[in-house]
C-alpha cells in the first residue's frame, strides 16, 4: 500500500490530507492560527505558527489514520499566495509575514506602474496590486530599511514551510507568478523588473517545477511527525493552481468556480502568450508549461460569514441558506455588492466598500441572505464575462469550496452564469491538488491527467433554468451599475473613515 500527503497552508488554518493510490481520502487533520492585524489594512502572520501547525497536523494524521508510516511515499504543498517571508543570511525570519490580503502598499503599486509602464503587463502579465509580493518588498525597503538591509532571501509562505521541513530552499513557478517579479511566459525571475524597482535578484530563490523533488524530511521533523525520513517532498503550488489540479482543470476548455474566503473563476490556458491586458490575473499553472487566467472576488464566502456573524449569529449556515429556497431570484429588488475589503476583479479597487441597495420594510432575513449570495455570484460572473469576452467559450464550470456545499447555491450559479455547473463526488480543494503533485512526482502516474482520471469524479450536474436565467440577465446590468454609480461617494466615505 502507498500513500501521499497534501498539505494546504491556508490563511486561517493548515490542512493535511492522506490519500491512497485509488484517490481515497484515508485521513485528514488541520490546525488553525490567528491573523495579526495591528492597523486597518494590515494582515500578518507568524510563520512559526505555520510550522507548528503543520507538524501537529501531520502527527495527528499519522496517529489517527493508523497507517504504517513507512507506506507514505510523498508529500507536497499548496499555499496562500503572495505572502512575504523575509530571511536573513542565517535563514532566520526577520519579521512577521505580510499576507495576500494586506492593503498597505498602494503607494508602492503606483510607483511600480510609473517605472515600468506597459512592460509590467508584458513581462509579469499582471497589474501592480496591493496583495502581490513585490509591493510588499518595496514597502519594507522604505519603512523598515534597517531590517531590509539584513534581508538575504524572500520566500512565499508554503516555500518557507517546505524549507523548514526539509532544509532546502526553492520556489516554483505557480506561486512565483504572483510576486510581480517573474517573467511569466519566460519562466524566470525578471532582471528587468527587479532592476527597475531596485530589488536585488539574489533575494529570489531558485525556481523549480511544481512536481519537482525538493528533498526529504529533516530527521527532527520526521521524529516529531512520526513520518520516515524516506518521504519524498515535492515543491507544490499556489493554492489556486492546486485547487485547479484538484478539480481537474488541467486541459483546454476547463473552468473552475471556487467560493471560499475569497472567490475565484479560473480557466486553463496552455499558451503563455495570452494577453488579458491586466483585466484578469494570468499565472503559471502547477501543471508544467501551462497557465491559467483568473478573476478574484476578495470577499466571497467572507461576505456570507460576515453577514451571518453580524445579523444572524445564532442561525446555523444550513438554516440560513434556506432563504435561497424561500425567496425568488432578485431578492425582492435587494442588491448586495461584496466589497467588504475592496475588490480585485474587475475593478482592482482597494477603497471601494460593500453596500445593500434597494432595502425596504418588506425585506426579511431570507431576502438579505439571498441578496448576499447573489451579490457574491454576480461578482464572480464579472470575471466569467471577461473570459468570455476574450473569446473563450465556457458552457460549463466545476464548482468547489463553500459555494459547492449547498444545492440551491449550485443551481443559482447555473442560472446566473448561464452554464452547466458540475459538483465533485469528493471535493478536497487545494490539498488534493498538492497530493496529486506528490503522486505524480512519486511516479504513480505518467501525467497529471492520468492521476485526475483516478482521483477526481464528478457527481452531479446543474443546468441553467430558462426563466431564472432570464431574470438574472435582466438584473446583472443593474448590479454592475452600483459600482460605477457609487464610486465617488464610496471614496469620500473611505476618506472620512481614515480621518
Amino acid at each position: 500500500m502507498g500513500y501521499v500527503i497534501g498539505v494546504d497552508l491556508g490563511t486561517s488554518a493548515v490542512k493535511a490530507l492522506l490519500i491512497d493510490k485509488e484517490g481515497r481520502v484515508c485521513g485528514e487533520a488541520s490546525r488553525a492560527y490567528p491573523l495579526i492585524q495591528e492597523k486597518p489594512g494590515y494582515n500578518e502572520q507568524d510563520p512559526e505558527l505555520w510550522v507548528d501547525g503543520t507538524v501537529g497536523a501531520l502527527r495527528e494524521l499519522v496517529t489517527v489514520s493508523g497507517i504504517d508510516p513507512a507506506d507514505v511515499e510523498g508529500l507536497s504543498f499548496s499555499g496562500q499566495m503572495h505572502g512575504l517571508v523575509l530571511l536573513d543570511a542565517d535563514r532566520r525570519v526577520l519579521r512577521h509575514a505580510i499576507l495576500w490580503n494586506d492593503t498597505r502598499t498602494t503607494k508602492e503599486c503606483r510607483e511600480i506602474e510609473a517605472v515600468l509602464g506597459d512592460r509590467l503587463l508584458t513581462v509579469a502579465k499582471n497589474k501592480a496590486l496591493e496583495g502581490f509580493t513585490l509591493p510588499k518588498l518595496l514597502w519594507v525597503k522604505r519603512h523598515e530599511p534597517v531590517l531590509y538591509a539584513q534581508a538575504a532571501l524572500f520566500l512565499l509562505p508554503k516555500d518557507y514551510l517546505r524549507y523548514r521541513l526539509t532544509g532546502q530552499i526553492a520556489a516554483e513557478y505557480s506561486d512565483a507568478a504572483g510576486t510581480l517579479l517573474l517573467d511569466v511566459a519566460g519562466k524566470r525571475w525578471s532582471s528587468e523588473i527587479a532592476s527597475a524597482c531596485g530589488i536585488d535578484l539574489s533575494l529570489c530563490a531558485p525556481l523549480v517545477e511544481s512536481h519537482a523533488n525538493t528533498g526529504a524530511l529533516l530527521p527532527d521533523i520526521a521524529a516529531e511527525t512520526g513520518l520516515p525520513v524516506t518521504v519524498n517532498v515535492y515543491a507544490g503550488g499556489a493554492d489556486n493552481a492546486c485547487g485547479a489540479i484538484g478539480a481537474g482543470i488541467i486541459s483546454e476548455g476547463e473552468t473552475l468556480c471556487s467560493i471560499g474566503t475569497s472567490g475565484v473563476v479560473l480557466s486553463y490556458a496552455g499558451d503563455g502568450g495570452a494577453d488579458y491586458k491586466g483585466k484578469l490575473h494570468f499565472f503559471n499553472h502547477g501543471k508544467a508549461d501551462s497557465f491559467y487566467a483568473m478573476g478574484v472576488t476578495l470577499a466571497a464566502g467572507y461576505s456570507l460569514q460576515w453577514f451571518k456573524d453580524t445579523f444572524a449569529p445564532d442561525v446555523p449556515f444550513g438554516e440560513l441558506l434556506k432563504g435561497l429556497d424561500e425567496t425568488a431570484p432578485g431578492a425582492g429588488g435587494l442588491l448586495f455588492t461584496p466589497y467588504l475589503v475592496g475588490e480585485r476583479t474587475p475593478h482592482a479597487d482597494a477603497l471601494i466598500r460593500a453596500s445593500f441597495i434597494g432595502m425596504d420594510a418588506s425585506h426579511t432575513l431570507a431576502h438579505f441572505t439571498r441578496a448576499v449570495v447573489e451579490g457574491i455570484t454576480f461578482s464572480l460572473k464579472e470575471s466569467l464575462e471577461l473570459l468570455r469576452e476574450s473569446g473563450q467559450r465556457i458552457d460549463s464550470l466545476v464548482s468547489i469550496g463553500g459555494g459547492a456545499k449547498n444545492d440551491s447555491w449550485l443551481q443559482l450559479q447555473a442560472d446566473l452564469f448561464e452554464a452547466d455547473i458540475h459538483k465533485l463526488e469528493s471535493e478536497q480543494g487545494p490539498a488534493l491538488g498538492a497530493a496529486m503533485l506528490a503522486a505524480y512526482g512519486c511516479g504513480w502516474f505518467g501525467s497529471l491527467a492520468k492521476c485526475a482520471s483516478v482521483f477526481i469524479k464528478r457527481s452531479r450536474k446543474y443546468r441553467p433554468r430558462a426563466a431564472e436565467a432570464a431574470k438574472y440577465a435582466e438584473l446583472y446590468p443593474l448590479y454592475k451599475r452600483v459600482y460605477a454609480d457609487t464610486r465617488e461617494l464610496q471614496a469620500a466615505l473611505s476618506a472620512f473613515r481614515m480621518s
